[in-house]
């Protein structure tokens, strides 16, 4: 296959696509509070700006990748483009709630677009096994890093313009990302044996995917036991079960079960998900100790996250461009699993009277290095081997193993903190401003041990799942591998 000329251009498209997608899922909410304040809505409604994001995100993005695959992976790249950036318009311009809502479940369902198209678009451009490992070093840490990116964006935005310019950045960057890509990414050459689009399913898989993160959603303003949350949860895994029973028995299904039961793909989405569920929980909690505890600014507190990205991009780079090609998934992935579960175990010793540089500086960094090193070479994996038709869902399921592992990282962890700083305000005084310190504190720090146990348990599950040993050519499990060695 003729690589594009233009290849590492395209990457940078991509890209920046790719930040987009990421970052707005944290830099709106630095500037929910002045939102709030602007147009009047309640406390209880706040949380409806984040969750329309997710949910449209994660409801679609099934439907996306296989879309993607139908239509083209470069079509699907420049609507999702031209979307987000008439939603993230209308946001900016959003004259009140109920506007802000709609213009934030819009931009979710042009992420869905965006989030496949990118990452099949980076698969099937880089196909040479030295350059799809540099390729995706770099995107893994874009993805990474961009929830911390956000912030640090969105505290600037806020403070020095408005919140109004944490939507309007979005039209900036998808208008360059959007005249790169119409210049940059050829046009797809069509085959004869393309996919058809599995109604039942797509209807199941939508349906499960929204009961699920809605659940998860749910638990910021319910308890577990409403049926706001269980309800839509427990119908939300009887669909994903049926969803799964269907596609063993579909002409045409929305995933091919080929595409998971390979065991590189499937370890490394099962690396990807378990990954998002540490990650997420554990920057929520570091970010309110900064915020609460430690008193920074939200400005501050996204420079604060800067170590970490740049120890996440480091050893992003260094695993994927020289471990994962020598060596495969399984050696880079579980090792960065056990470094992050030690550096949140580290995180735990915490307090009052901390500071960063001593308490924070050092876990963060080790952190970045934990989760570079399972996310770039997870994503390399959980794309590798595919066939050019499946190339979007393959990347469909990728982000979906992210984003419900995001959901169900900050819904559970924010649960298990909530019910430890009851249980440590039971008995003393909770009017002591001492002592509710004490007490968030003791939450923040039952989430590290249970985020560090989650990224334990997980590099011995992918320990035992990822197949050890040097991947094979890009080029050859992209366009050559049959479907039934995957199956």
């Amino acid at each position: 296959m003729t690589r594009p000329a233009h290849r590492w251009w395209i990457l940078a498209v991509i890209c920046l696509a790719q930040l987009m997608d990421v970052l707005d899922v944290t830099i709106v909410n630095i500037a929910l509070p002045h939102a709030q304040q602007d147009l009047g809505f309640s406390v209880g409604d706040r949380q409806w700006i984040v969750t329309a994001y997710s949910l449209t995100f994660g409801s679609l993005l099934l439907l996306s990748g296989r879309v993607c695959d139908l239509v083209g992976r470069r079509v699907m790249f420049l609507t999702g483009l031209i979307a987000f950036a008439a939603a993230s318009a209308l946001g900016g311009a959003a004259p009140d709630f109920e506007v802000l809502v709609t213009a934030r479940a819009l931009q979710g369902a042009a992420g869905a677009m965006l989030a496949p198209a990118a990452l099949s678009l980076l698969s099937t451009t880089f196909t040479q096994a030295g350059e799809r490992a540099t390729a995706f070093a770099v995107f893994g840490g874009v993805s990474g890093s961009g929830a911390a990116v956000g912030m640090l964006l969105g505290g600037i935005l806020t403070e020095f313009l408005d919140w109004r310019f944490t939507l309007y950045a979005n039209v900036a960057i998808s208008l360059v990302a959007l005249i790169g890509a119409a210049t940059l990414i050829p046009r797809q050459t069509r085959t004869g044996n393309r996919p058809r689009l599995d109604v039942p399913g797509t209807l199941i898989a939508c349906a499960a995917m929204f009961g699920i993160v809605y659940g998860f959603a749910s638990v910021e303003s319910h308890s577990w036991t409403t049926p706001d949350t269980w309800g839509f949860l427990a119908g939300g895994v009887v669909l994903l079960a049926v969803f799964a029973w269907w596609q063993t028995r579909a002409a045409h299904p929305l995933l091919p079960p080929r595409v998971l039961l390979d065991r590189t793909r499937g370890g490394a989405n099962l690396a990807i998900f378990i990954g998002g569920i540490g990650l997420f929980g554990a920057f929520l909690f570091l970010n309110y100790y900064l915020q609460q505890v430690l008193r920074y600014s939200p400005v501050v507190t996204g420079l604060a996250f800067l170590p970490m990205v740049a120890t996440l991009v480091l050893a992003g780079g260094v695993c994927t461009t020289q471990l994962y090609p020598r060596l495969g998934a399984k050696l880079p992935v579980t090792a960065g699993m056990l470094i992050a579960a030690g550096a949140l175990a580290w995180l735990t010793g915490i307090g009052p009277a901390s500071s960063y540089a001593t308490s924070v500086l050092g876990p963060l960094m080790l952190f970045g290095v934990g989760v570079g090193a399972t996310i770039a070479p997870a994503m390399n994996a959980g794309t590798t081997g595919v066939q050019p038709q499946d190339a979007g869902i393959a990347s469909a399921t990728v982000n979906v193993a992210q984003q419900i592992g995001g959901s169900i990282g900050t819904a559970l962890l924010n649960s298990l903190a909530a019910a430890a700083l009851a249980g440590y305000l039971a008995g003393k005084d909770g009017t002591s401003q001492a002592v509710q310190v004490d007490a968030a504190i003791h939450g923040y720090t039952v989430a590290f041990w249970c985020s560090s146990a989650i990224f334990a348990g997980g590099a011995v599950a992918c320990g035992l799942i990822l197949r050890a040993g040097k991947p094979e050519p890009a080029g050859r499990t992209e366009y050559q591998v049959s479907a039934g060695r995957a199956g």
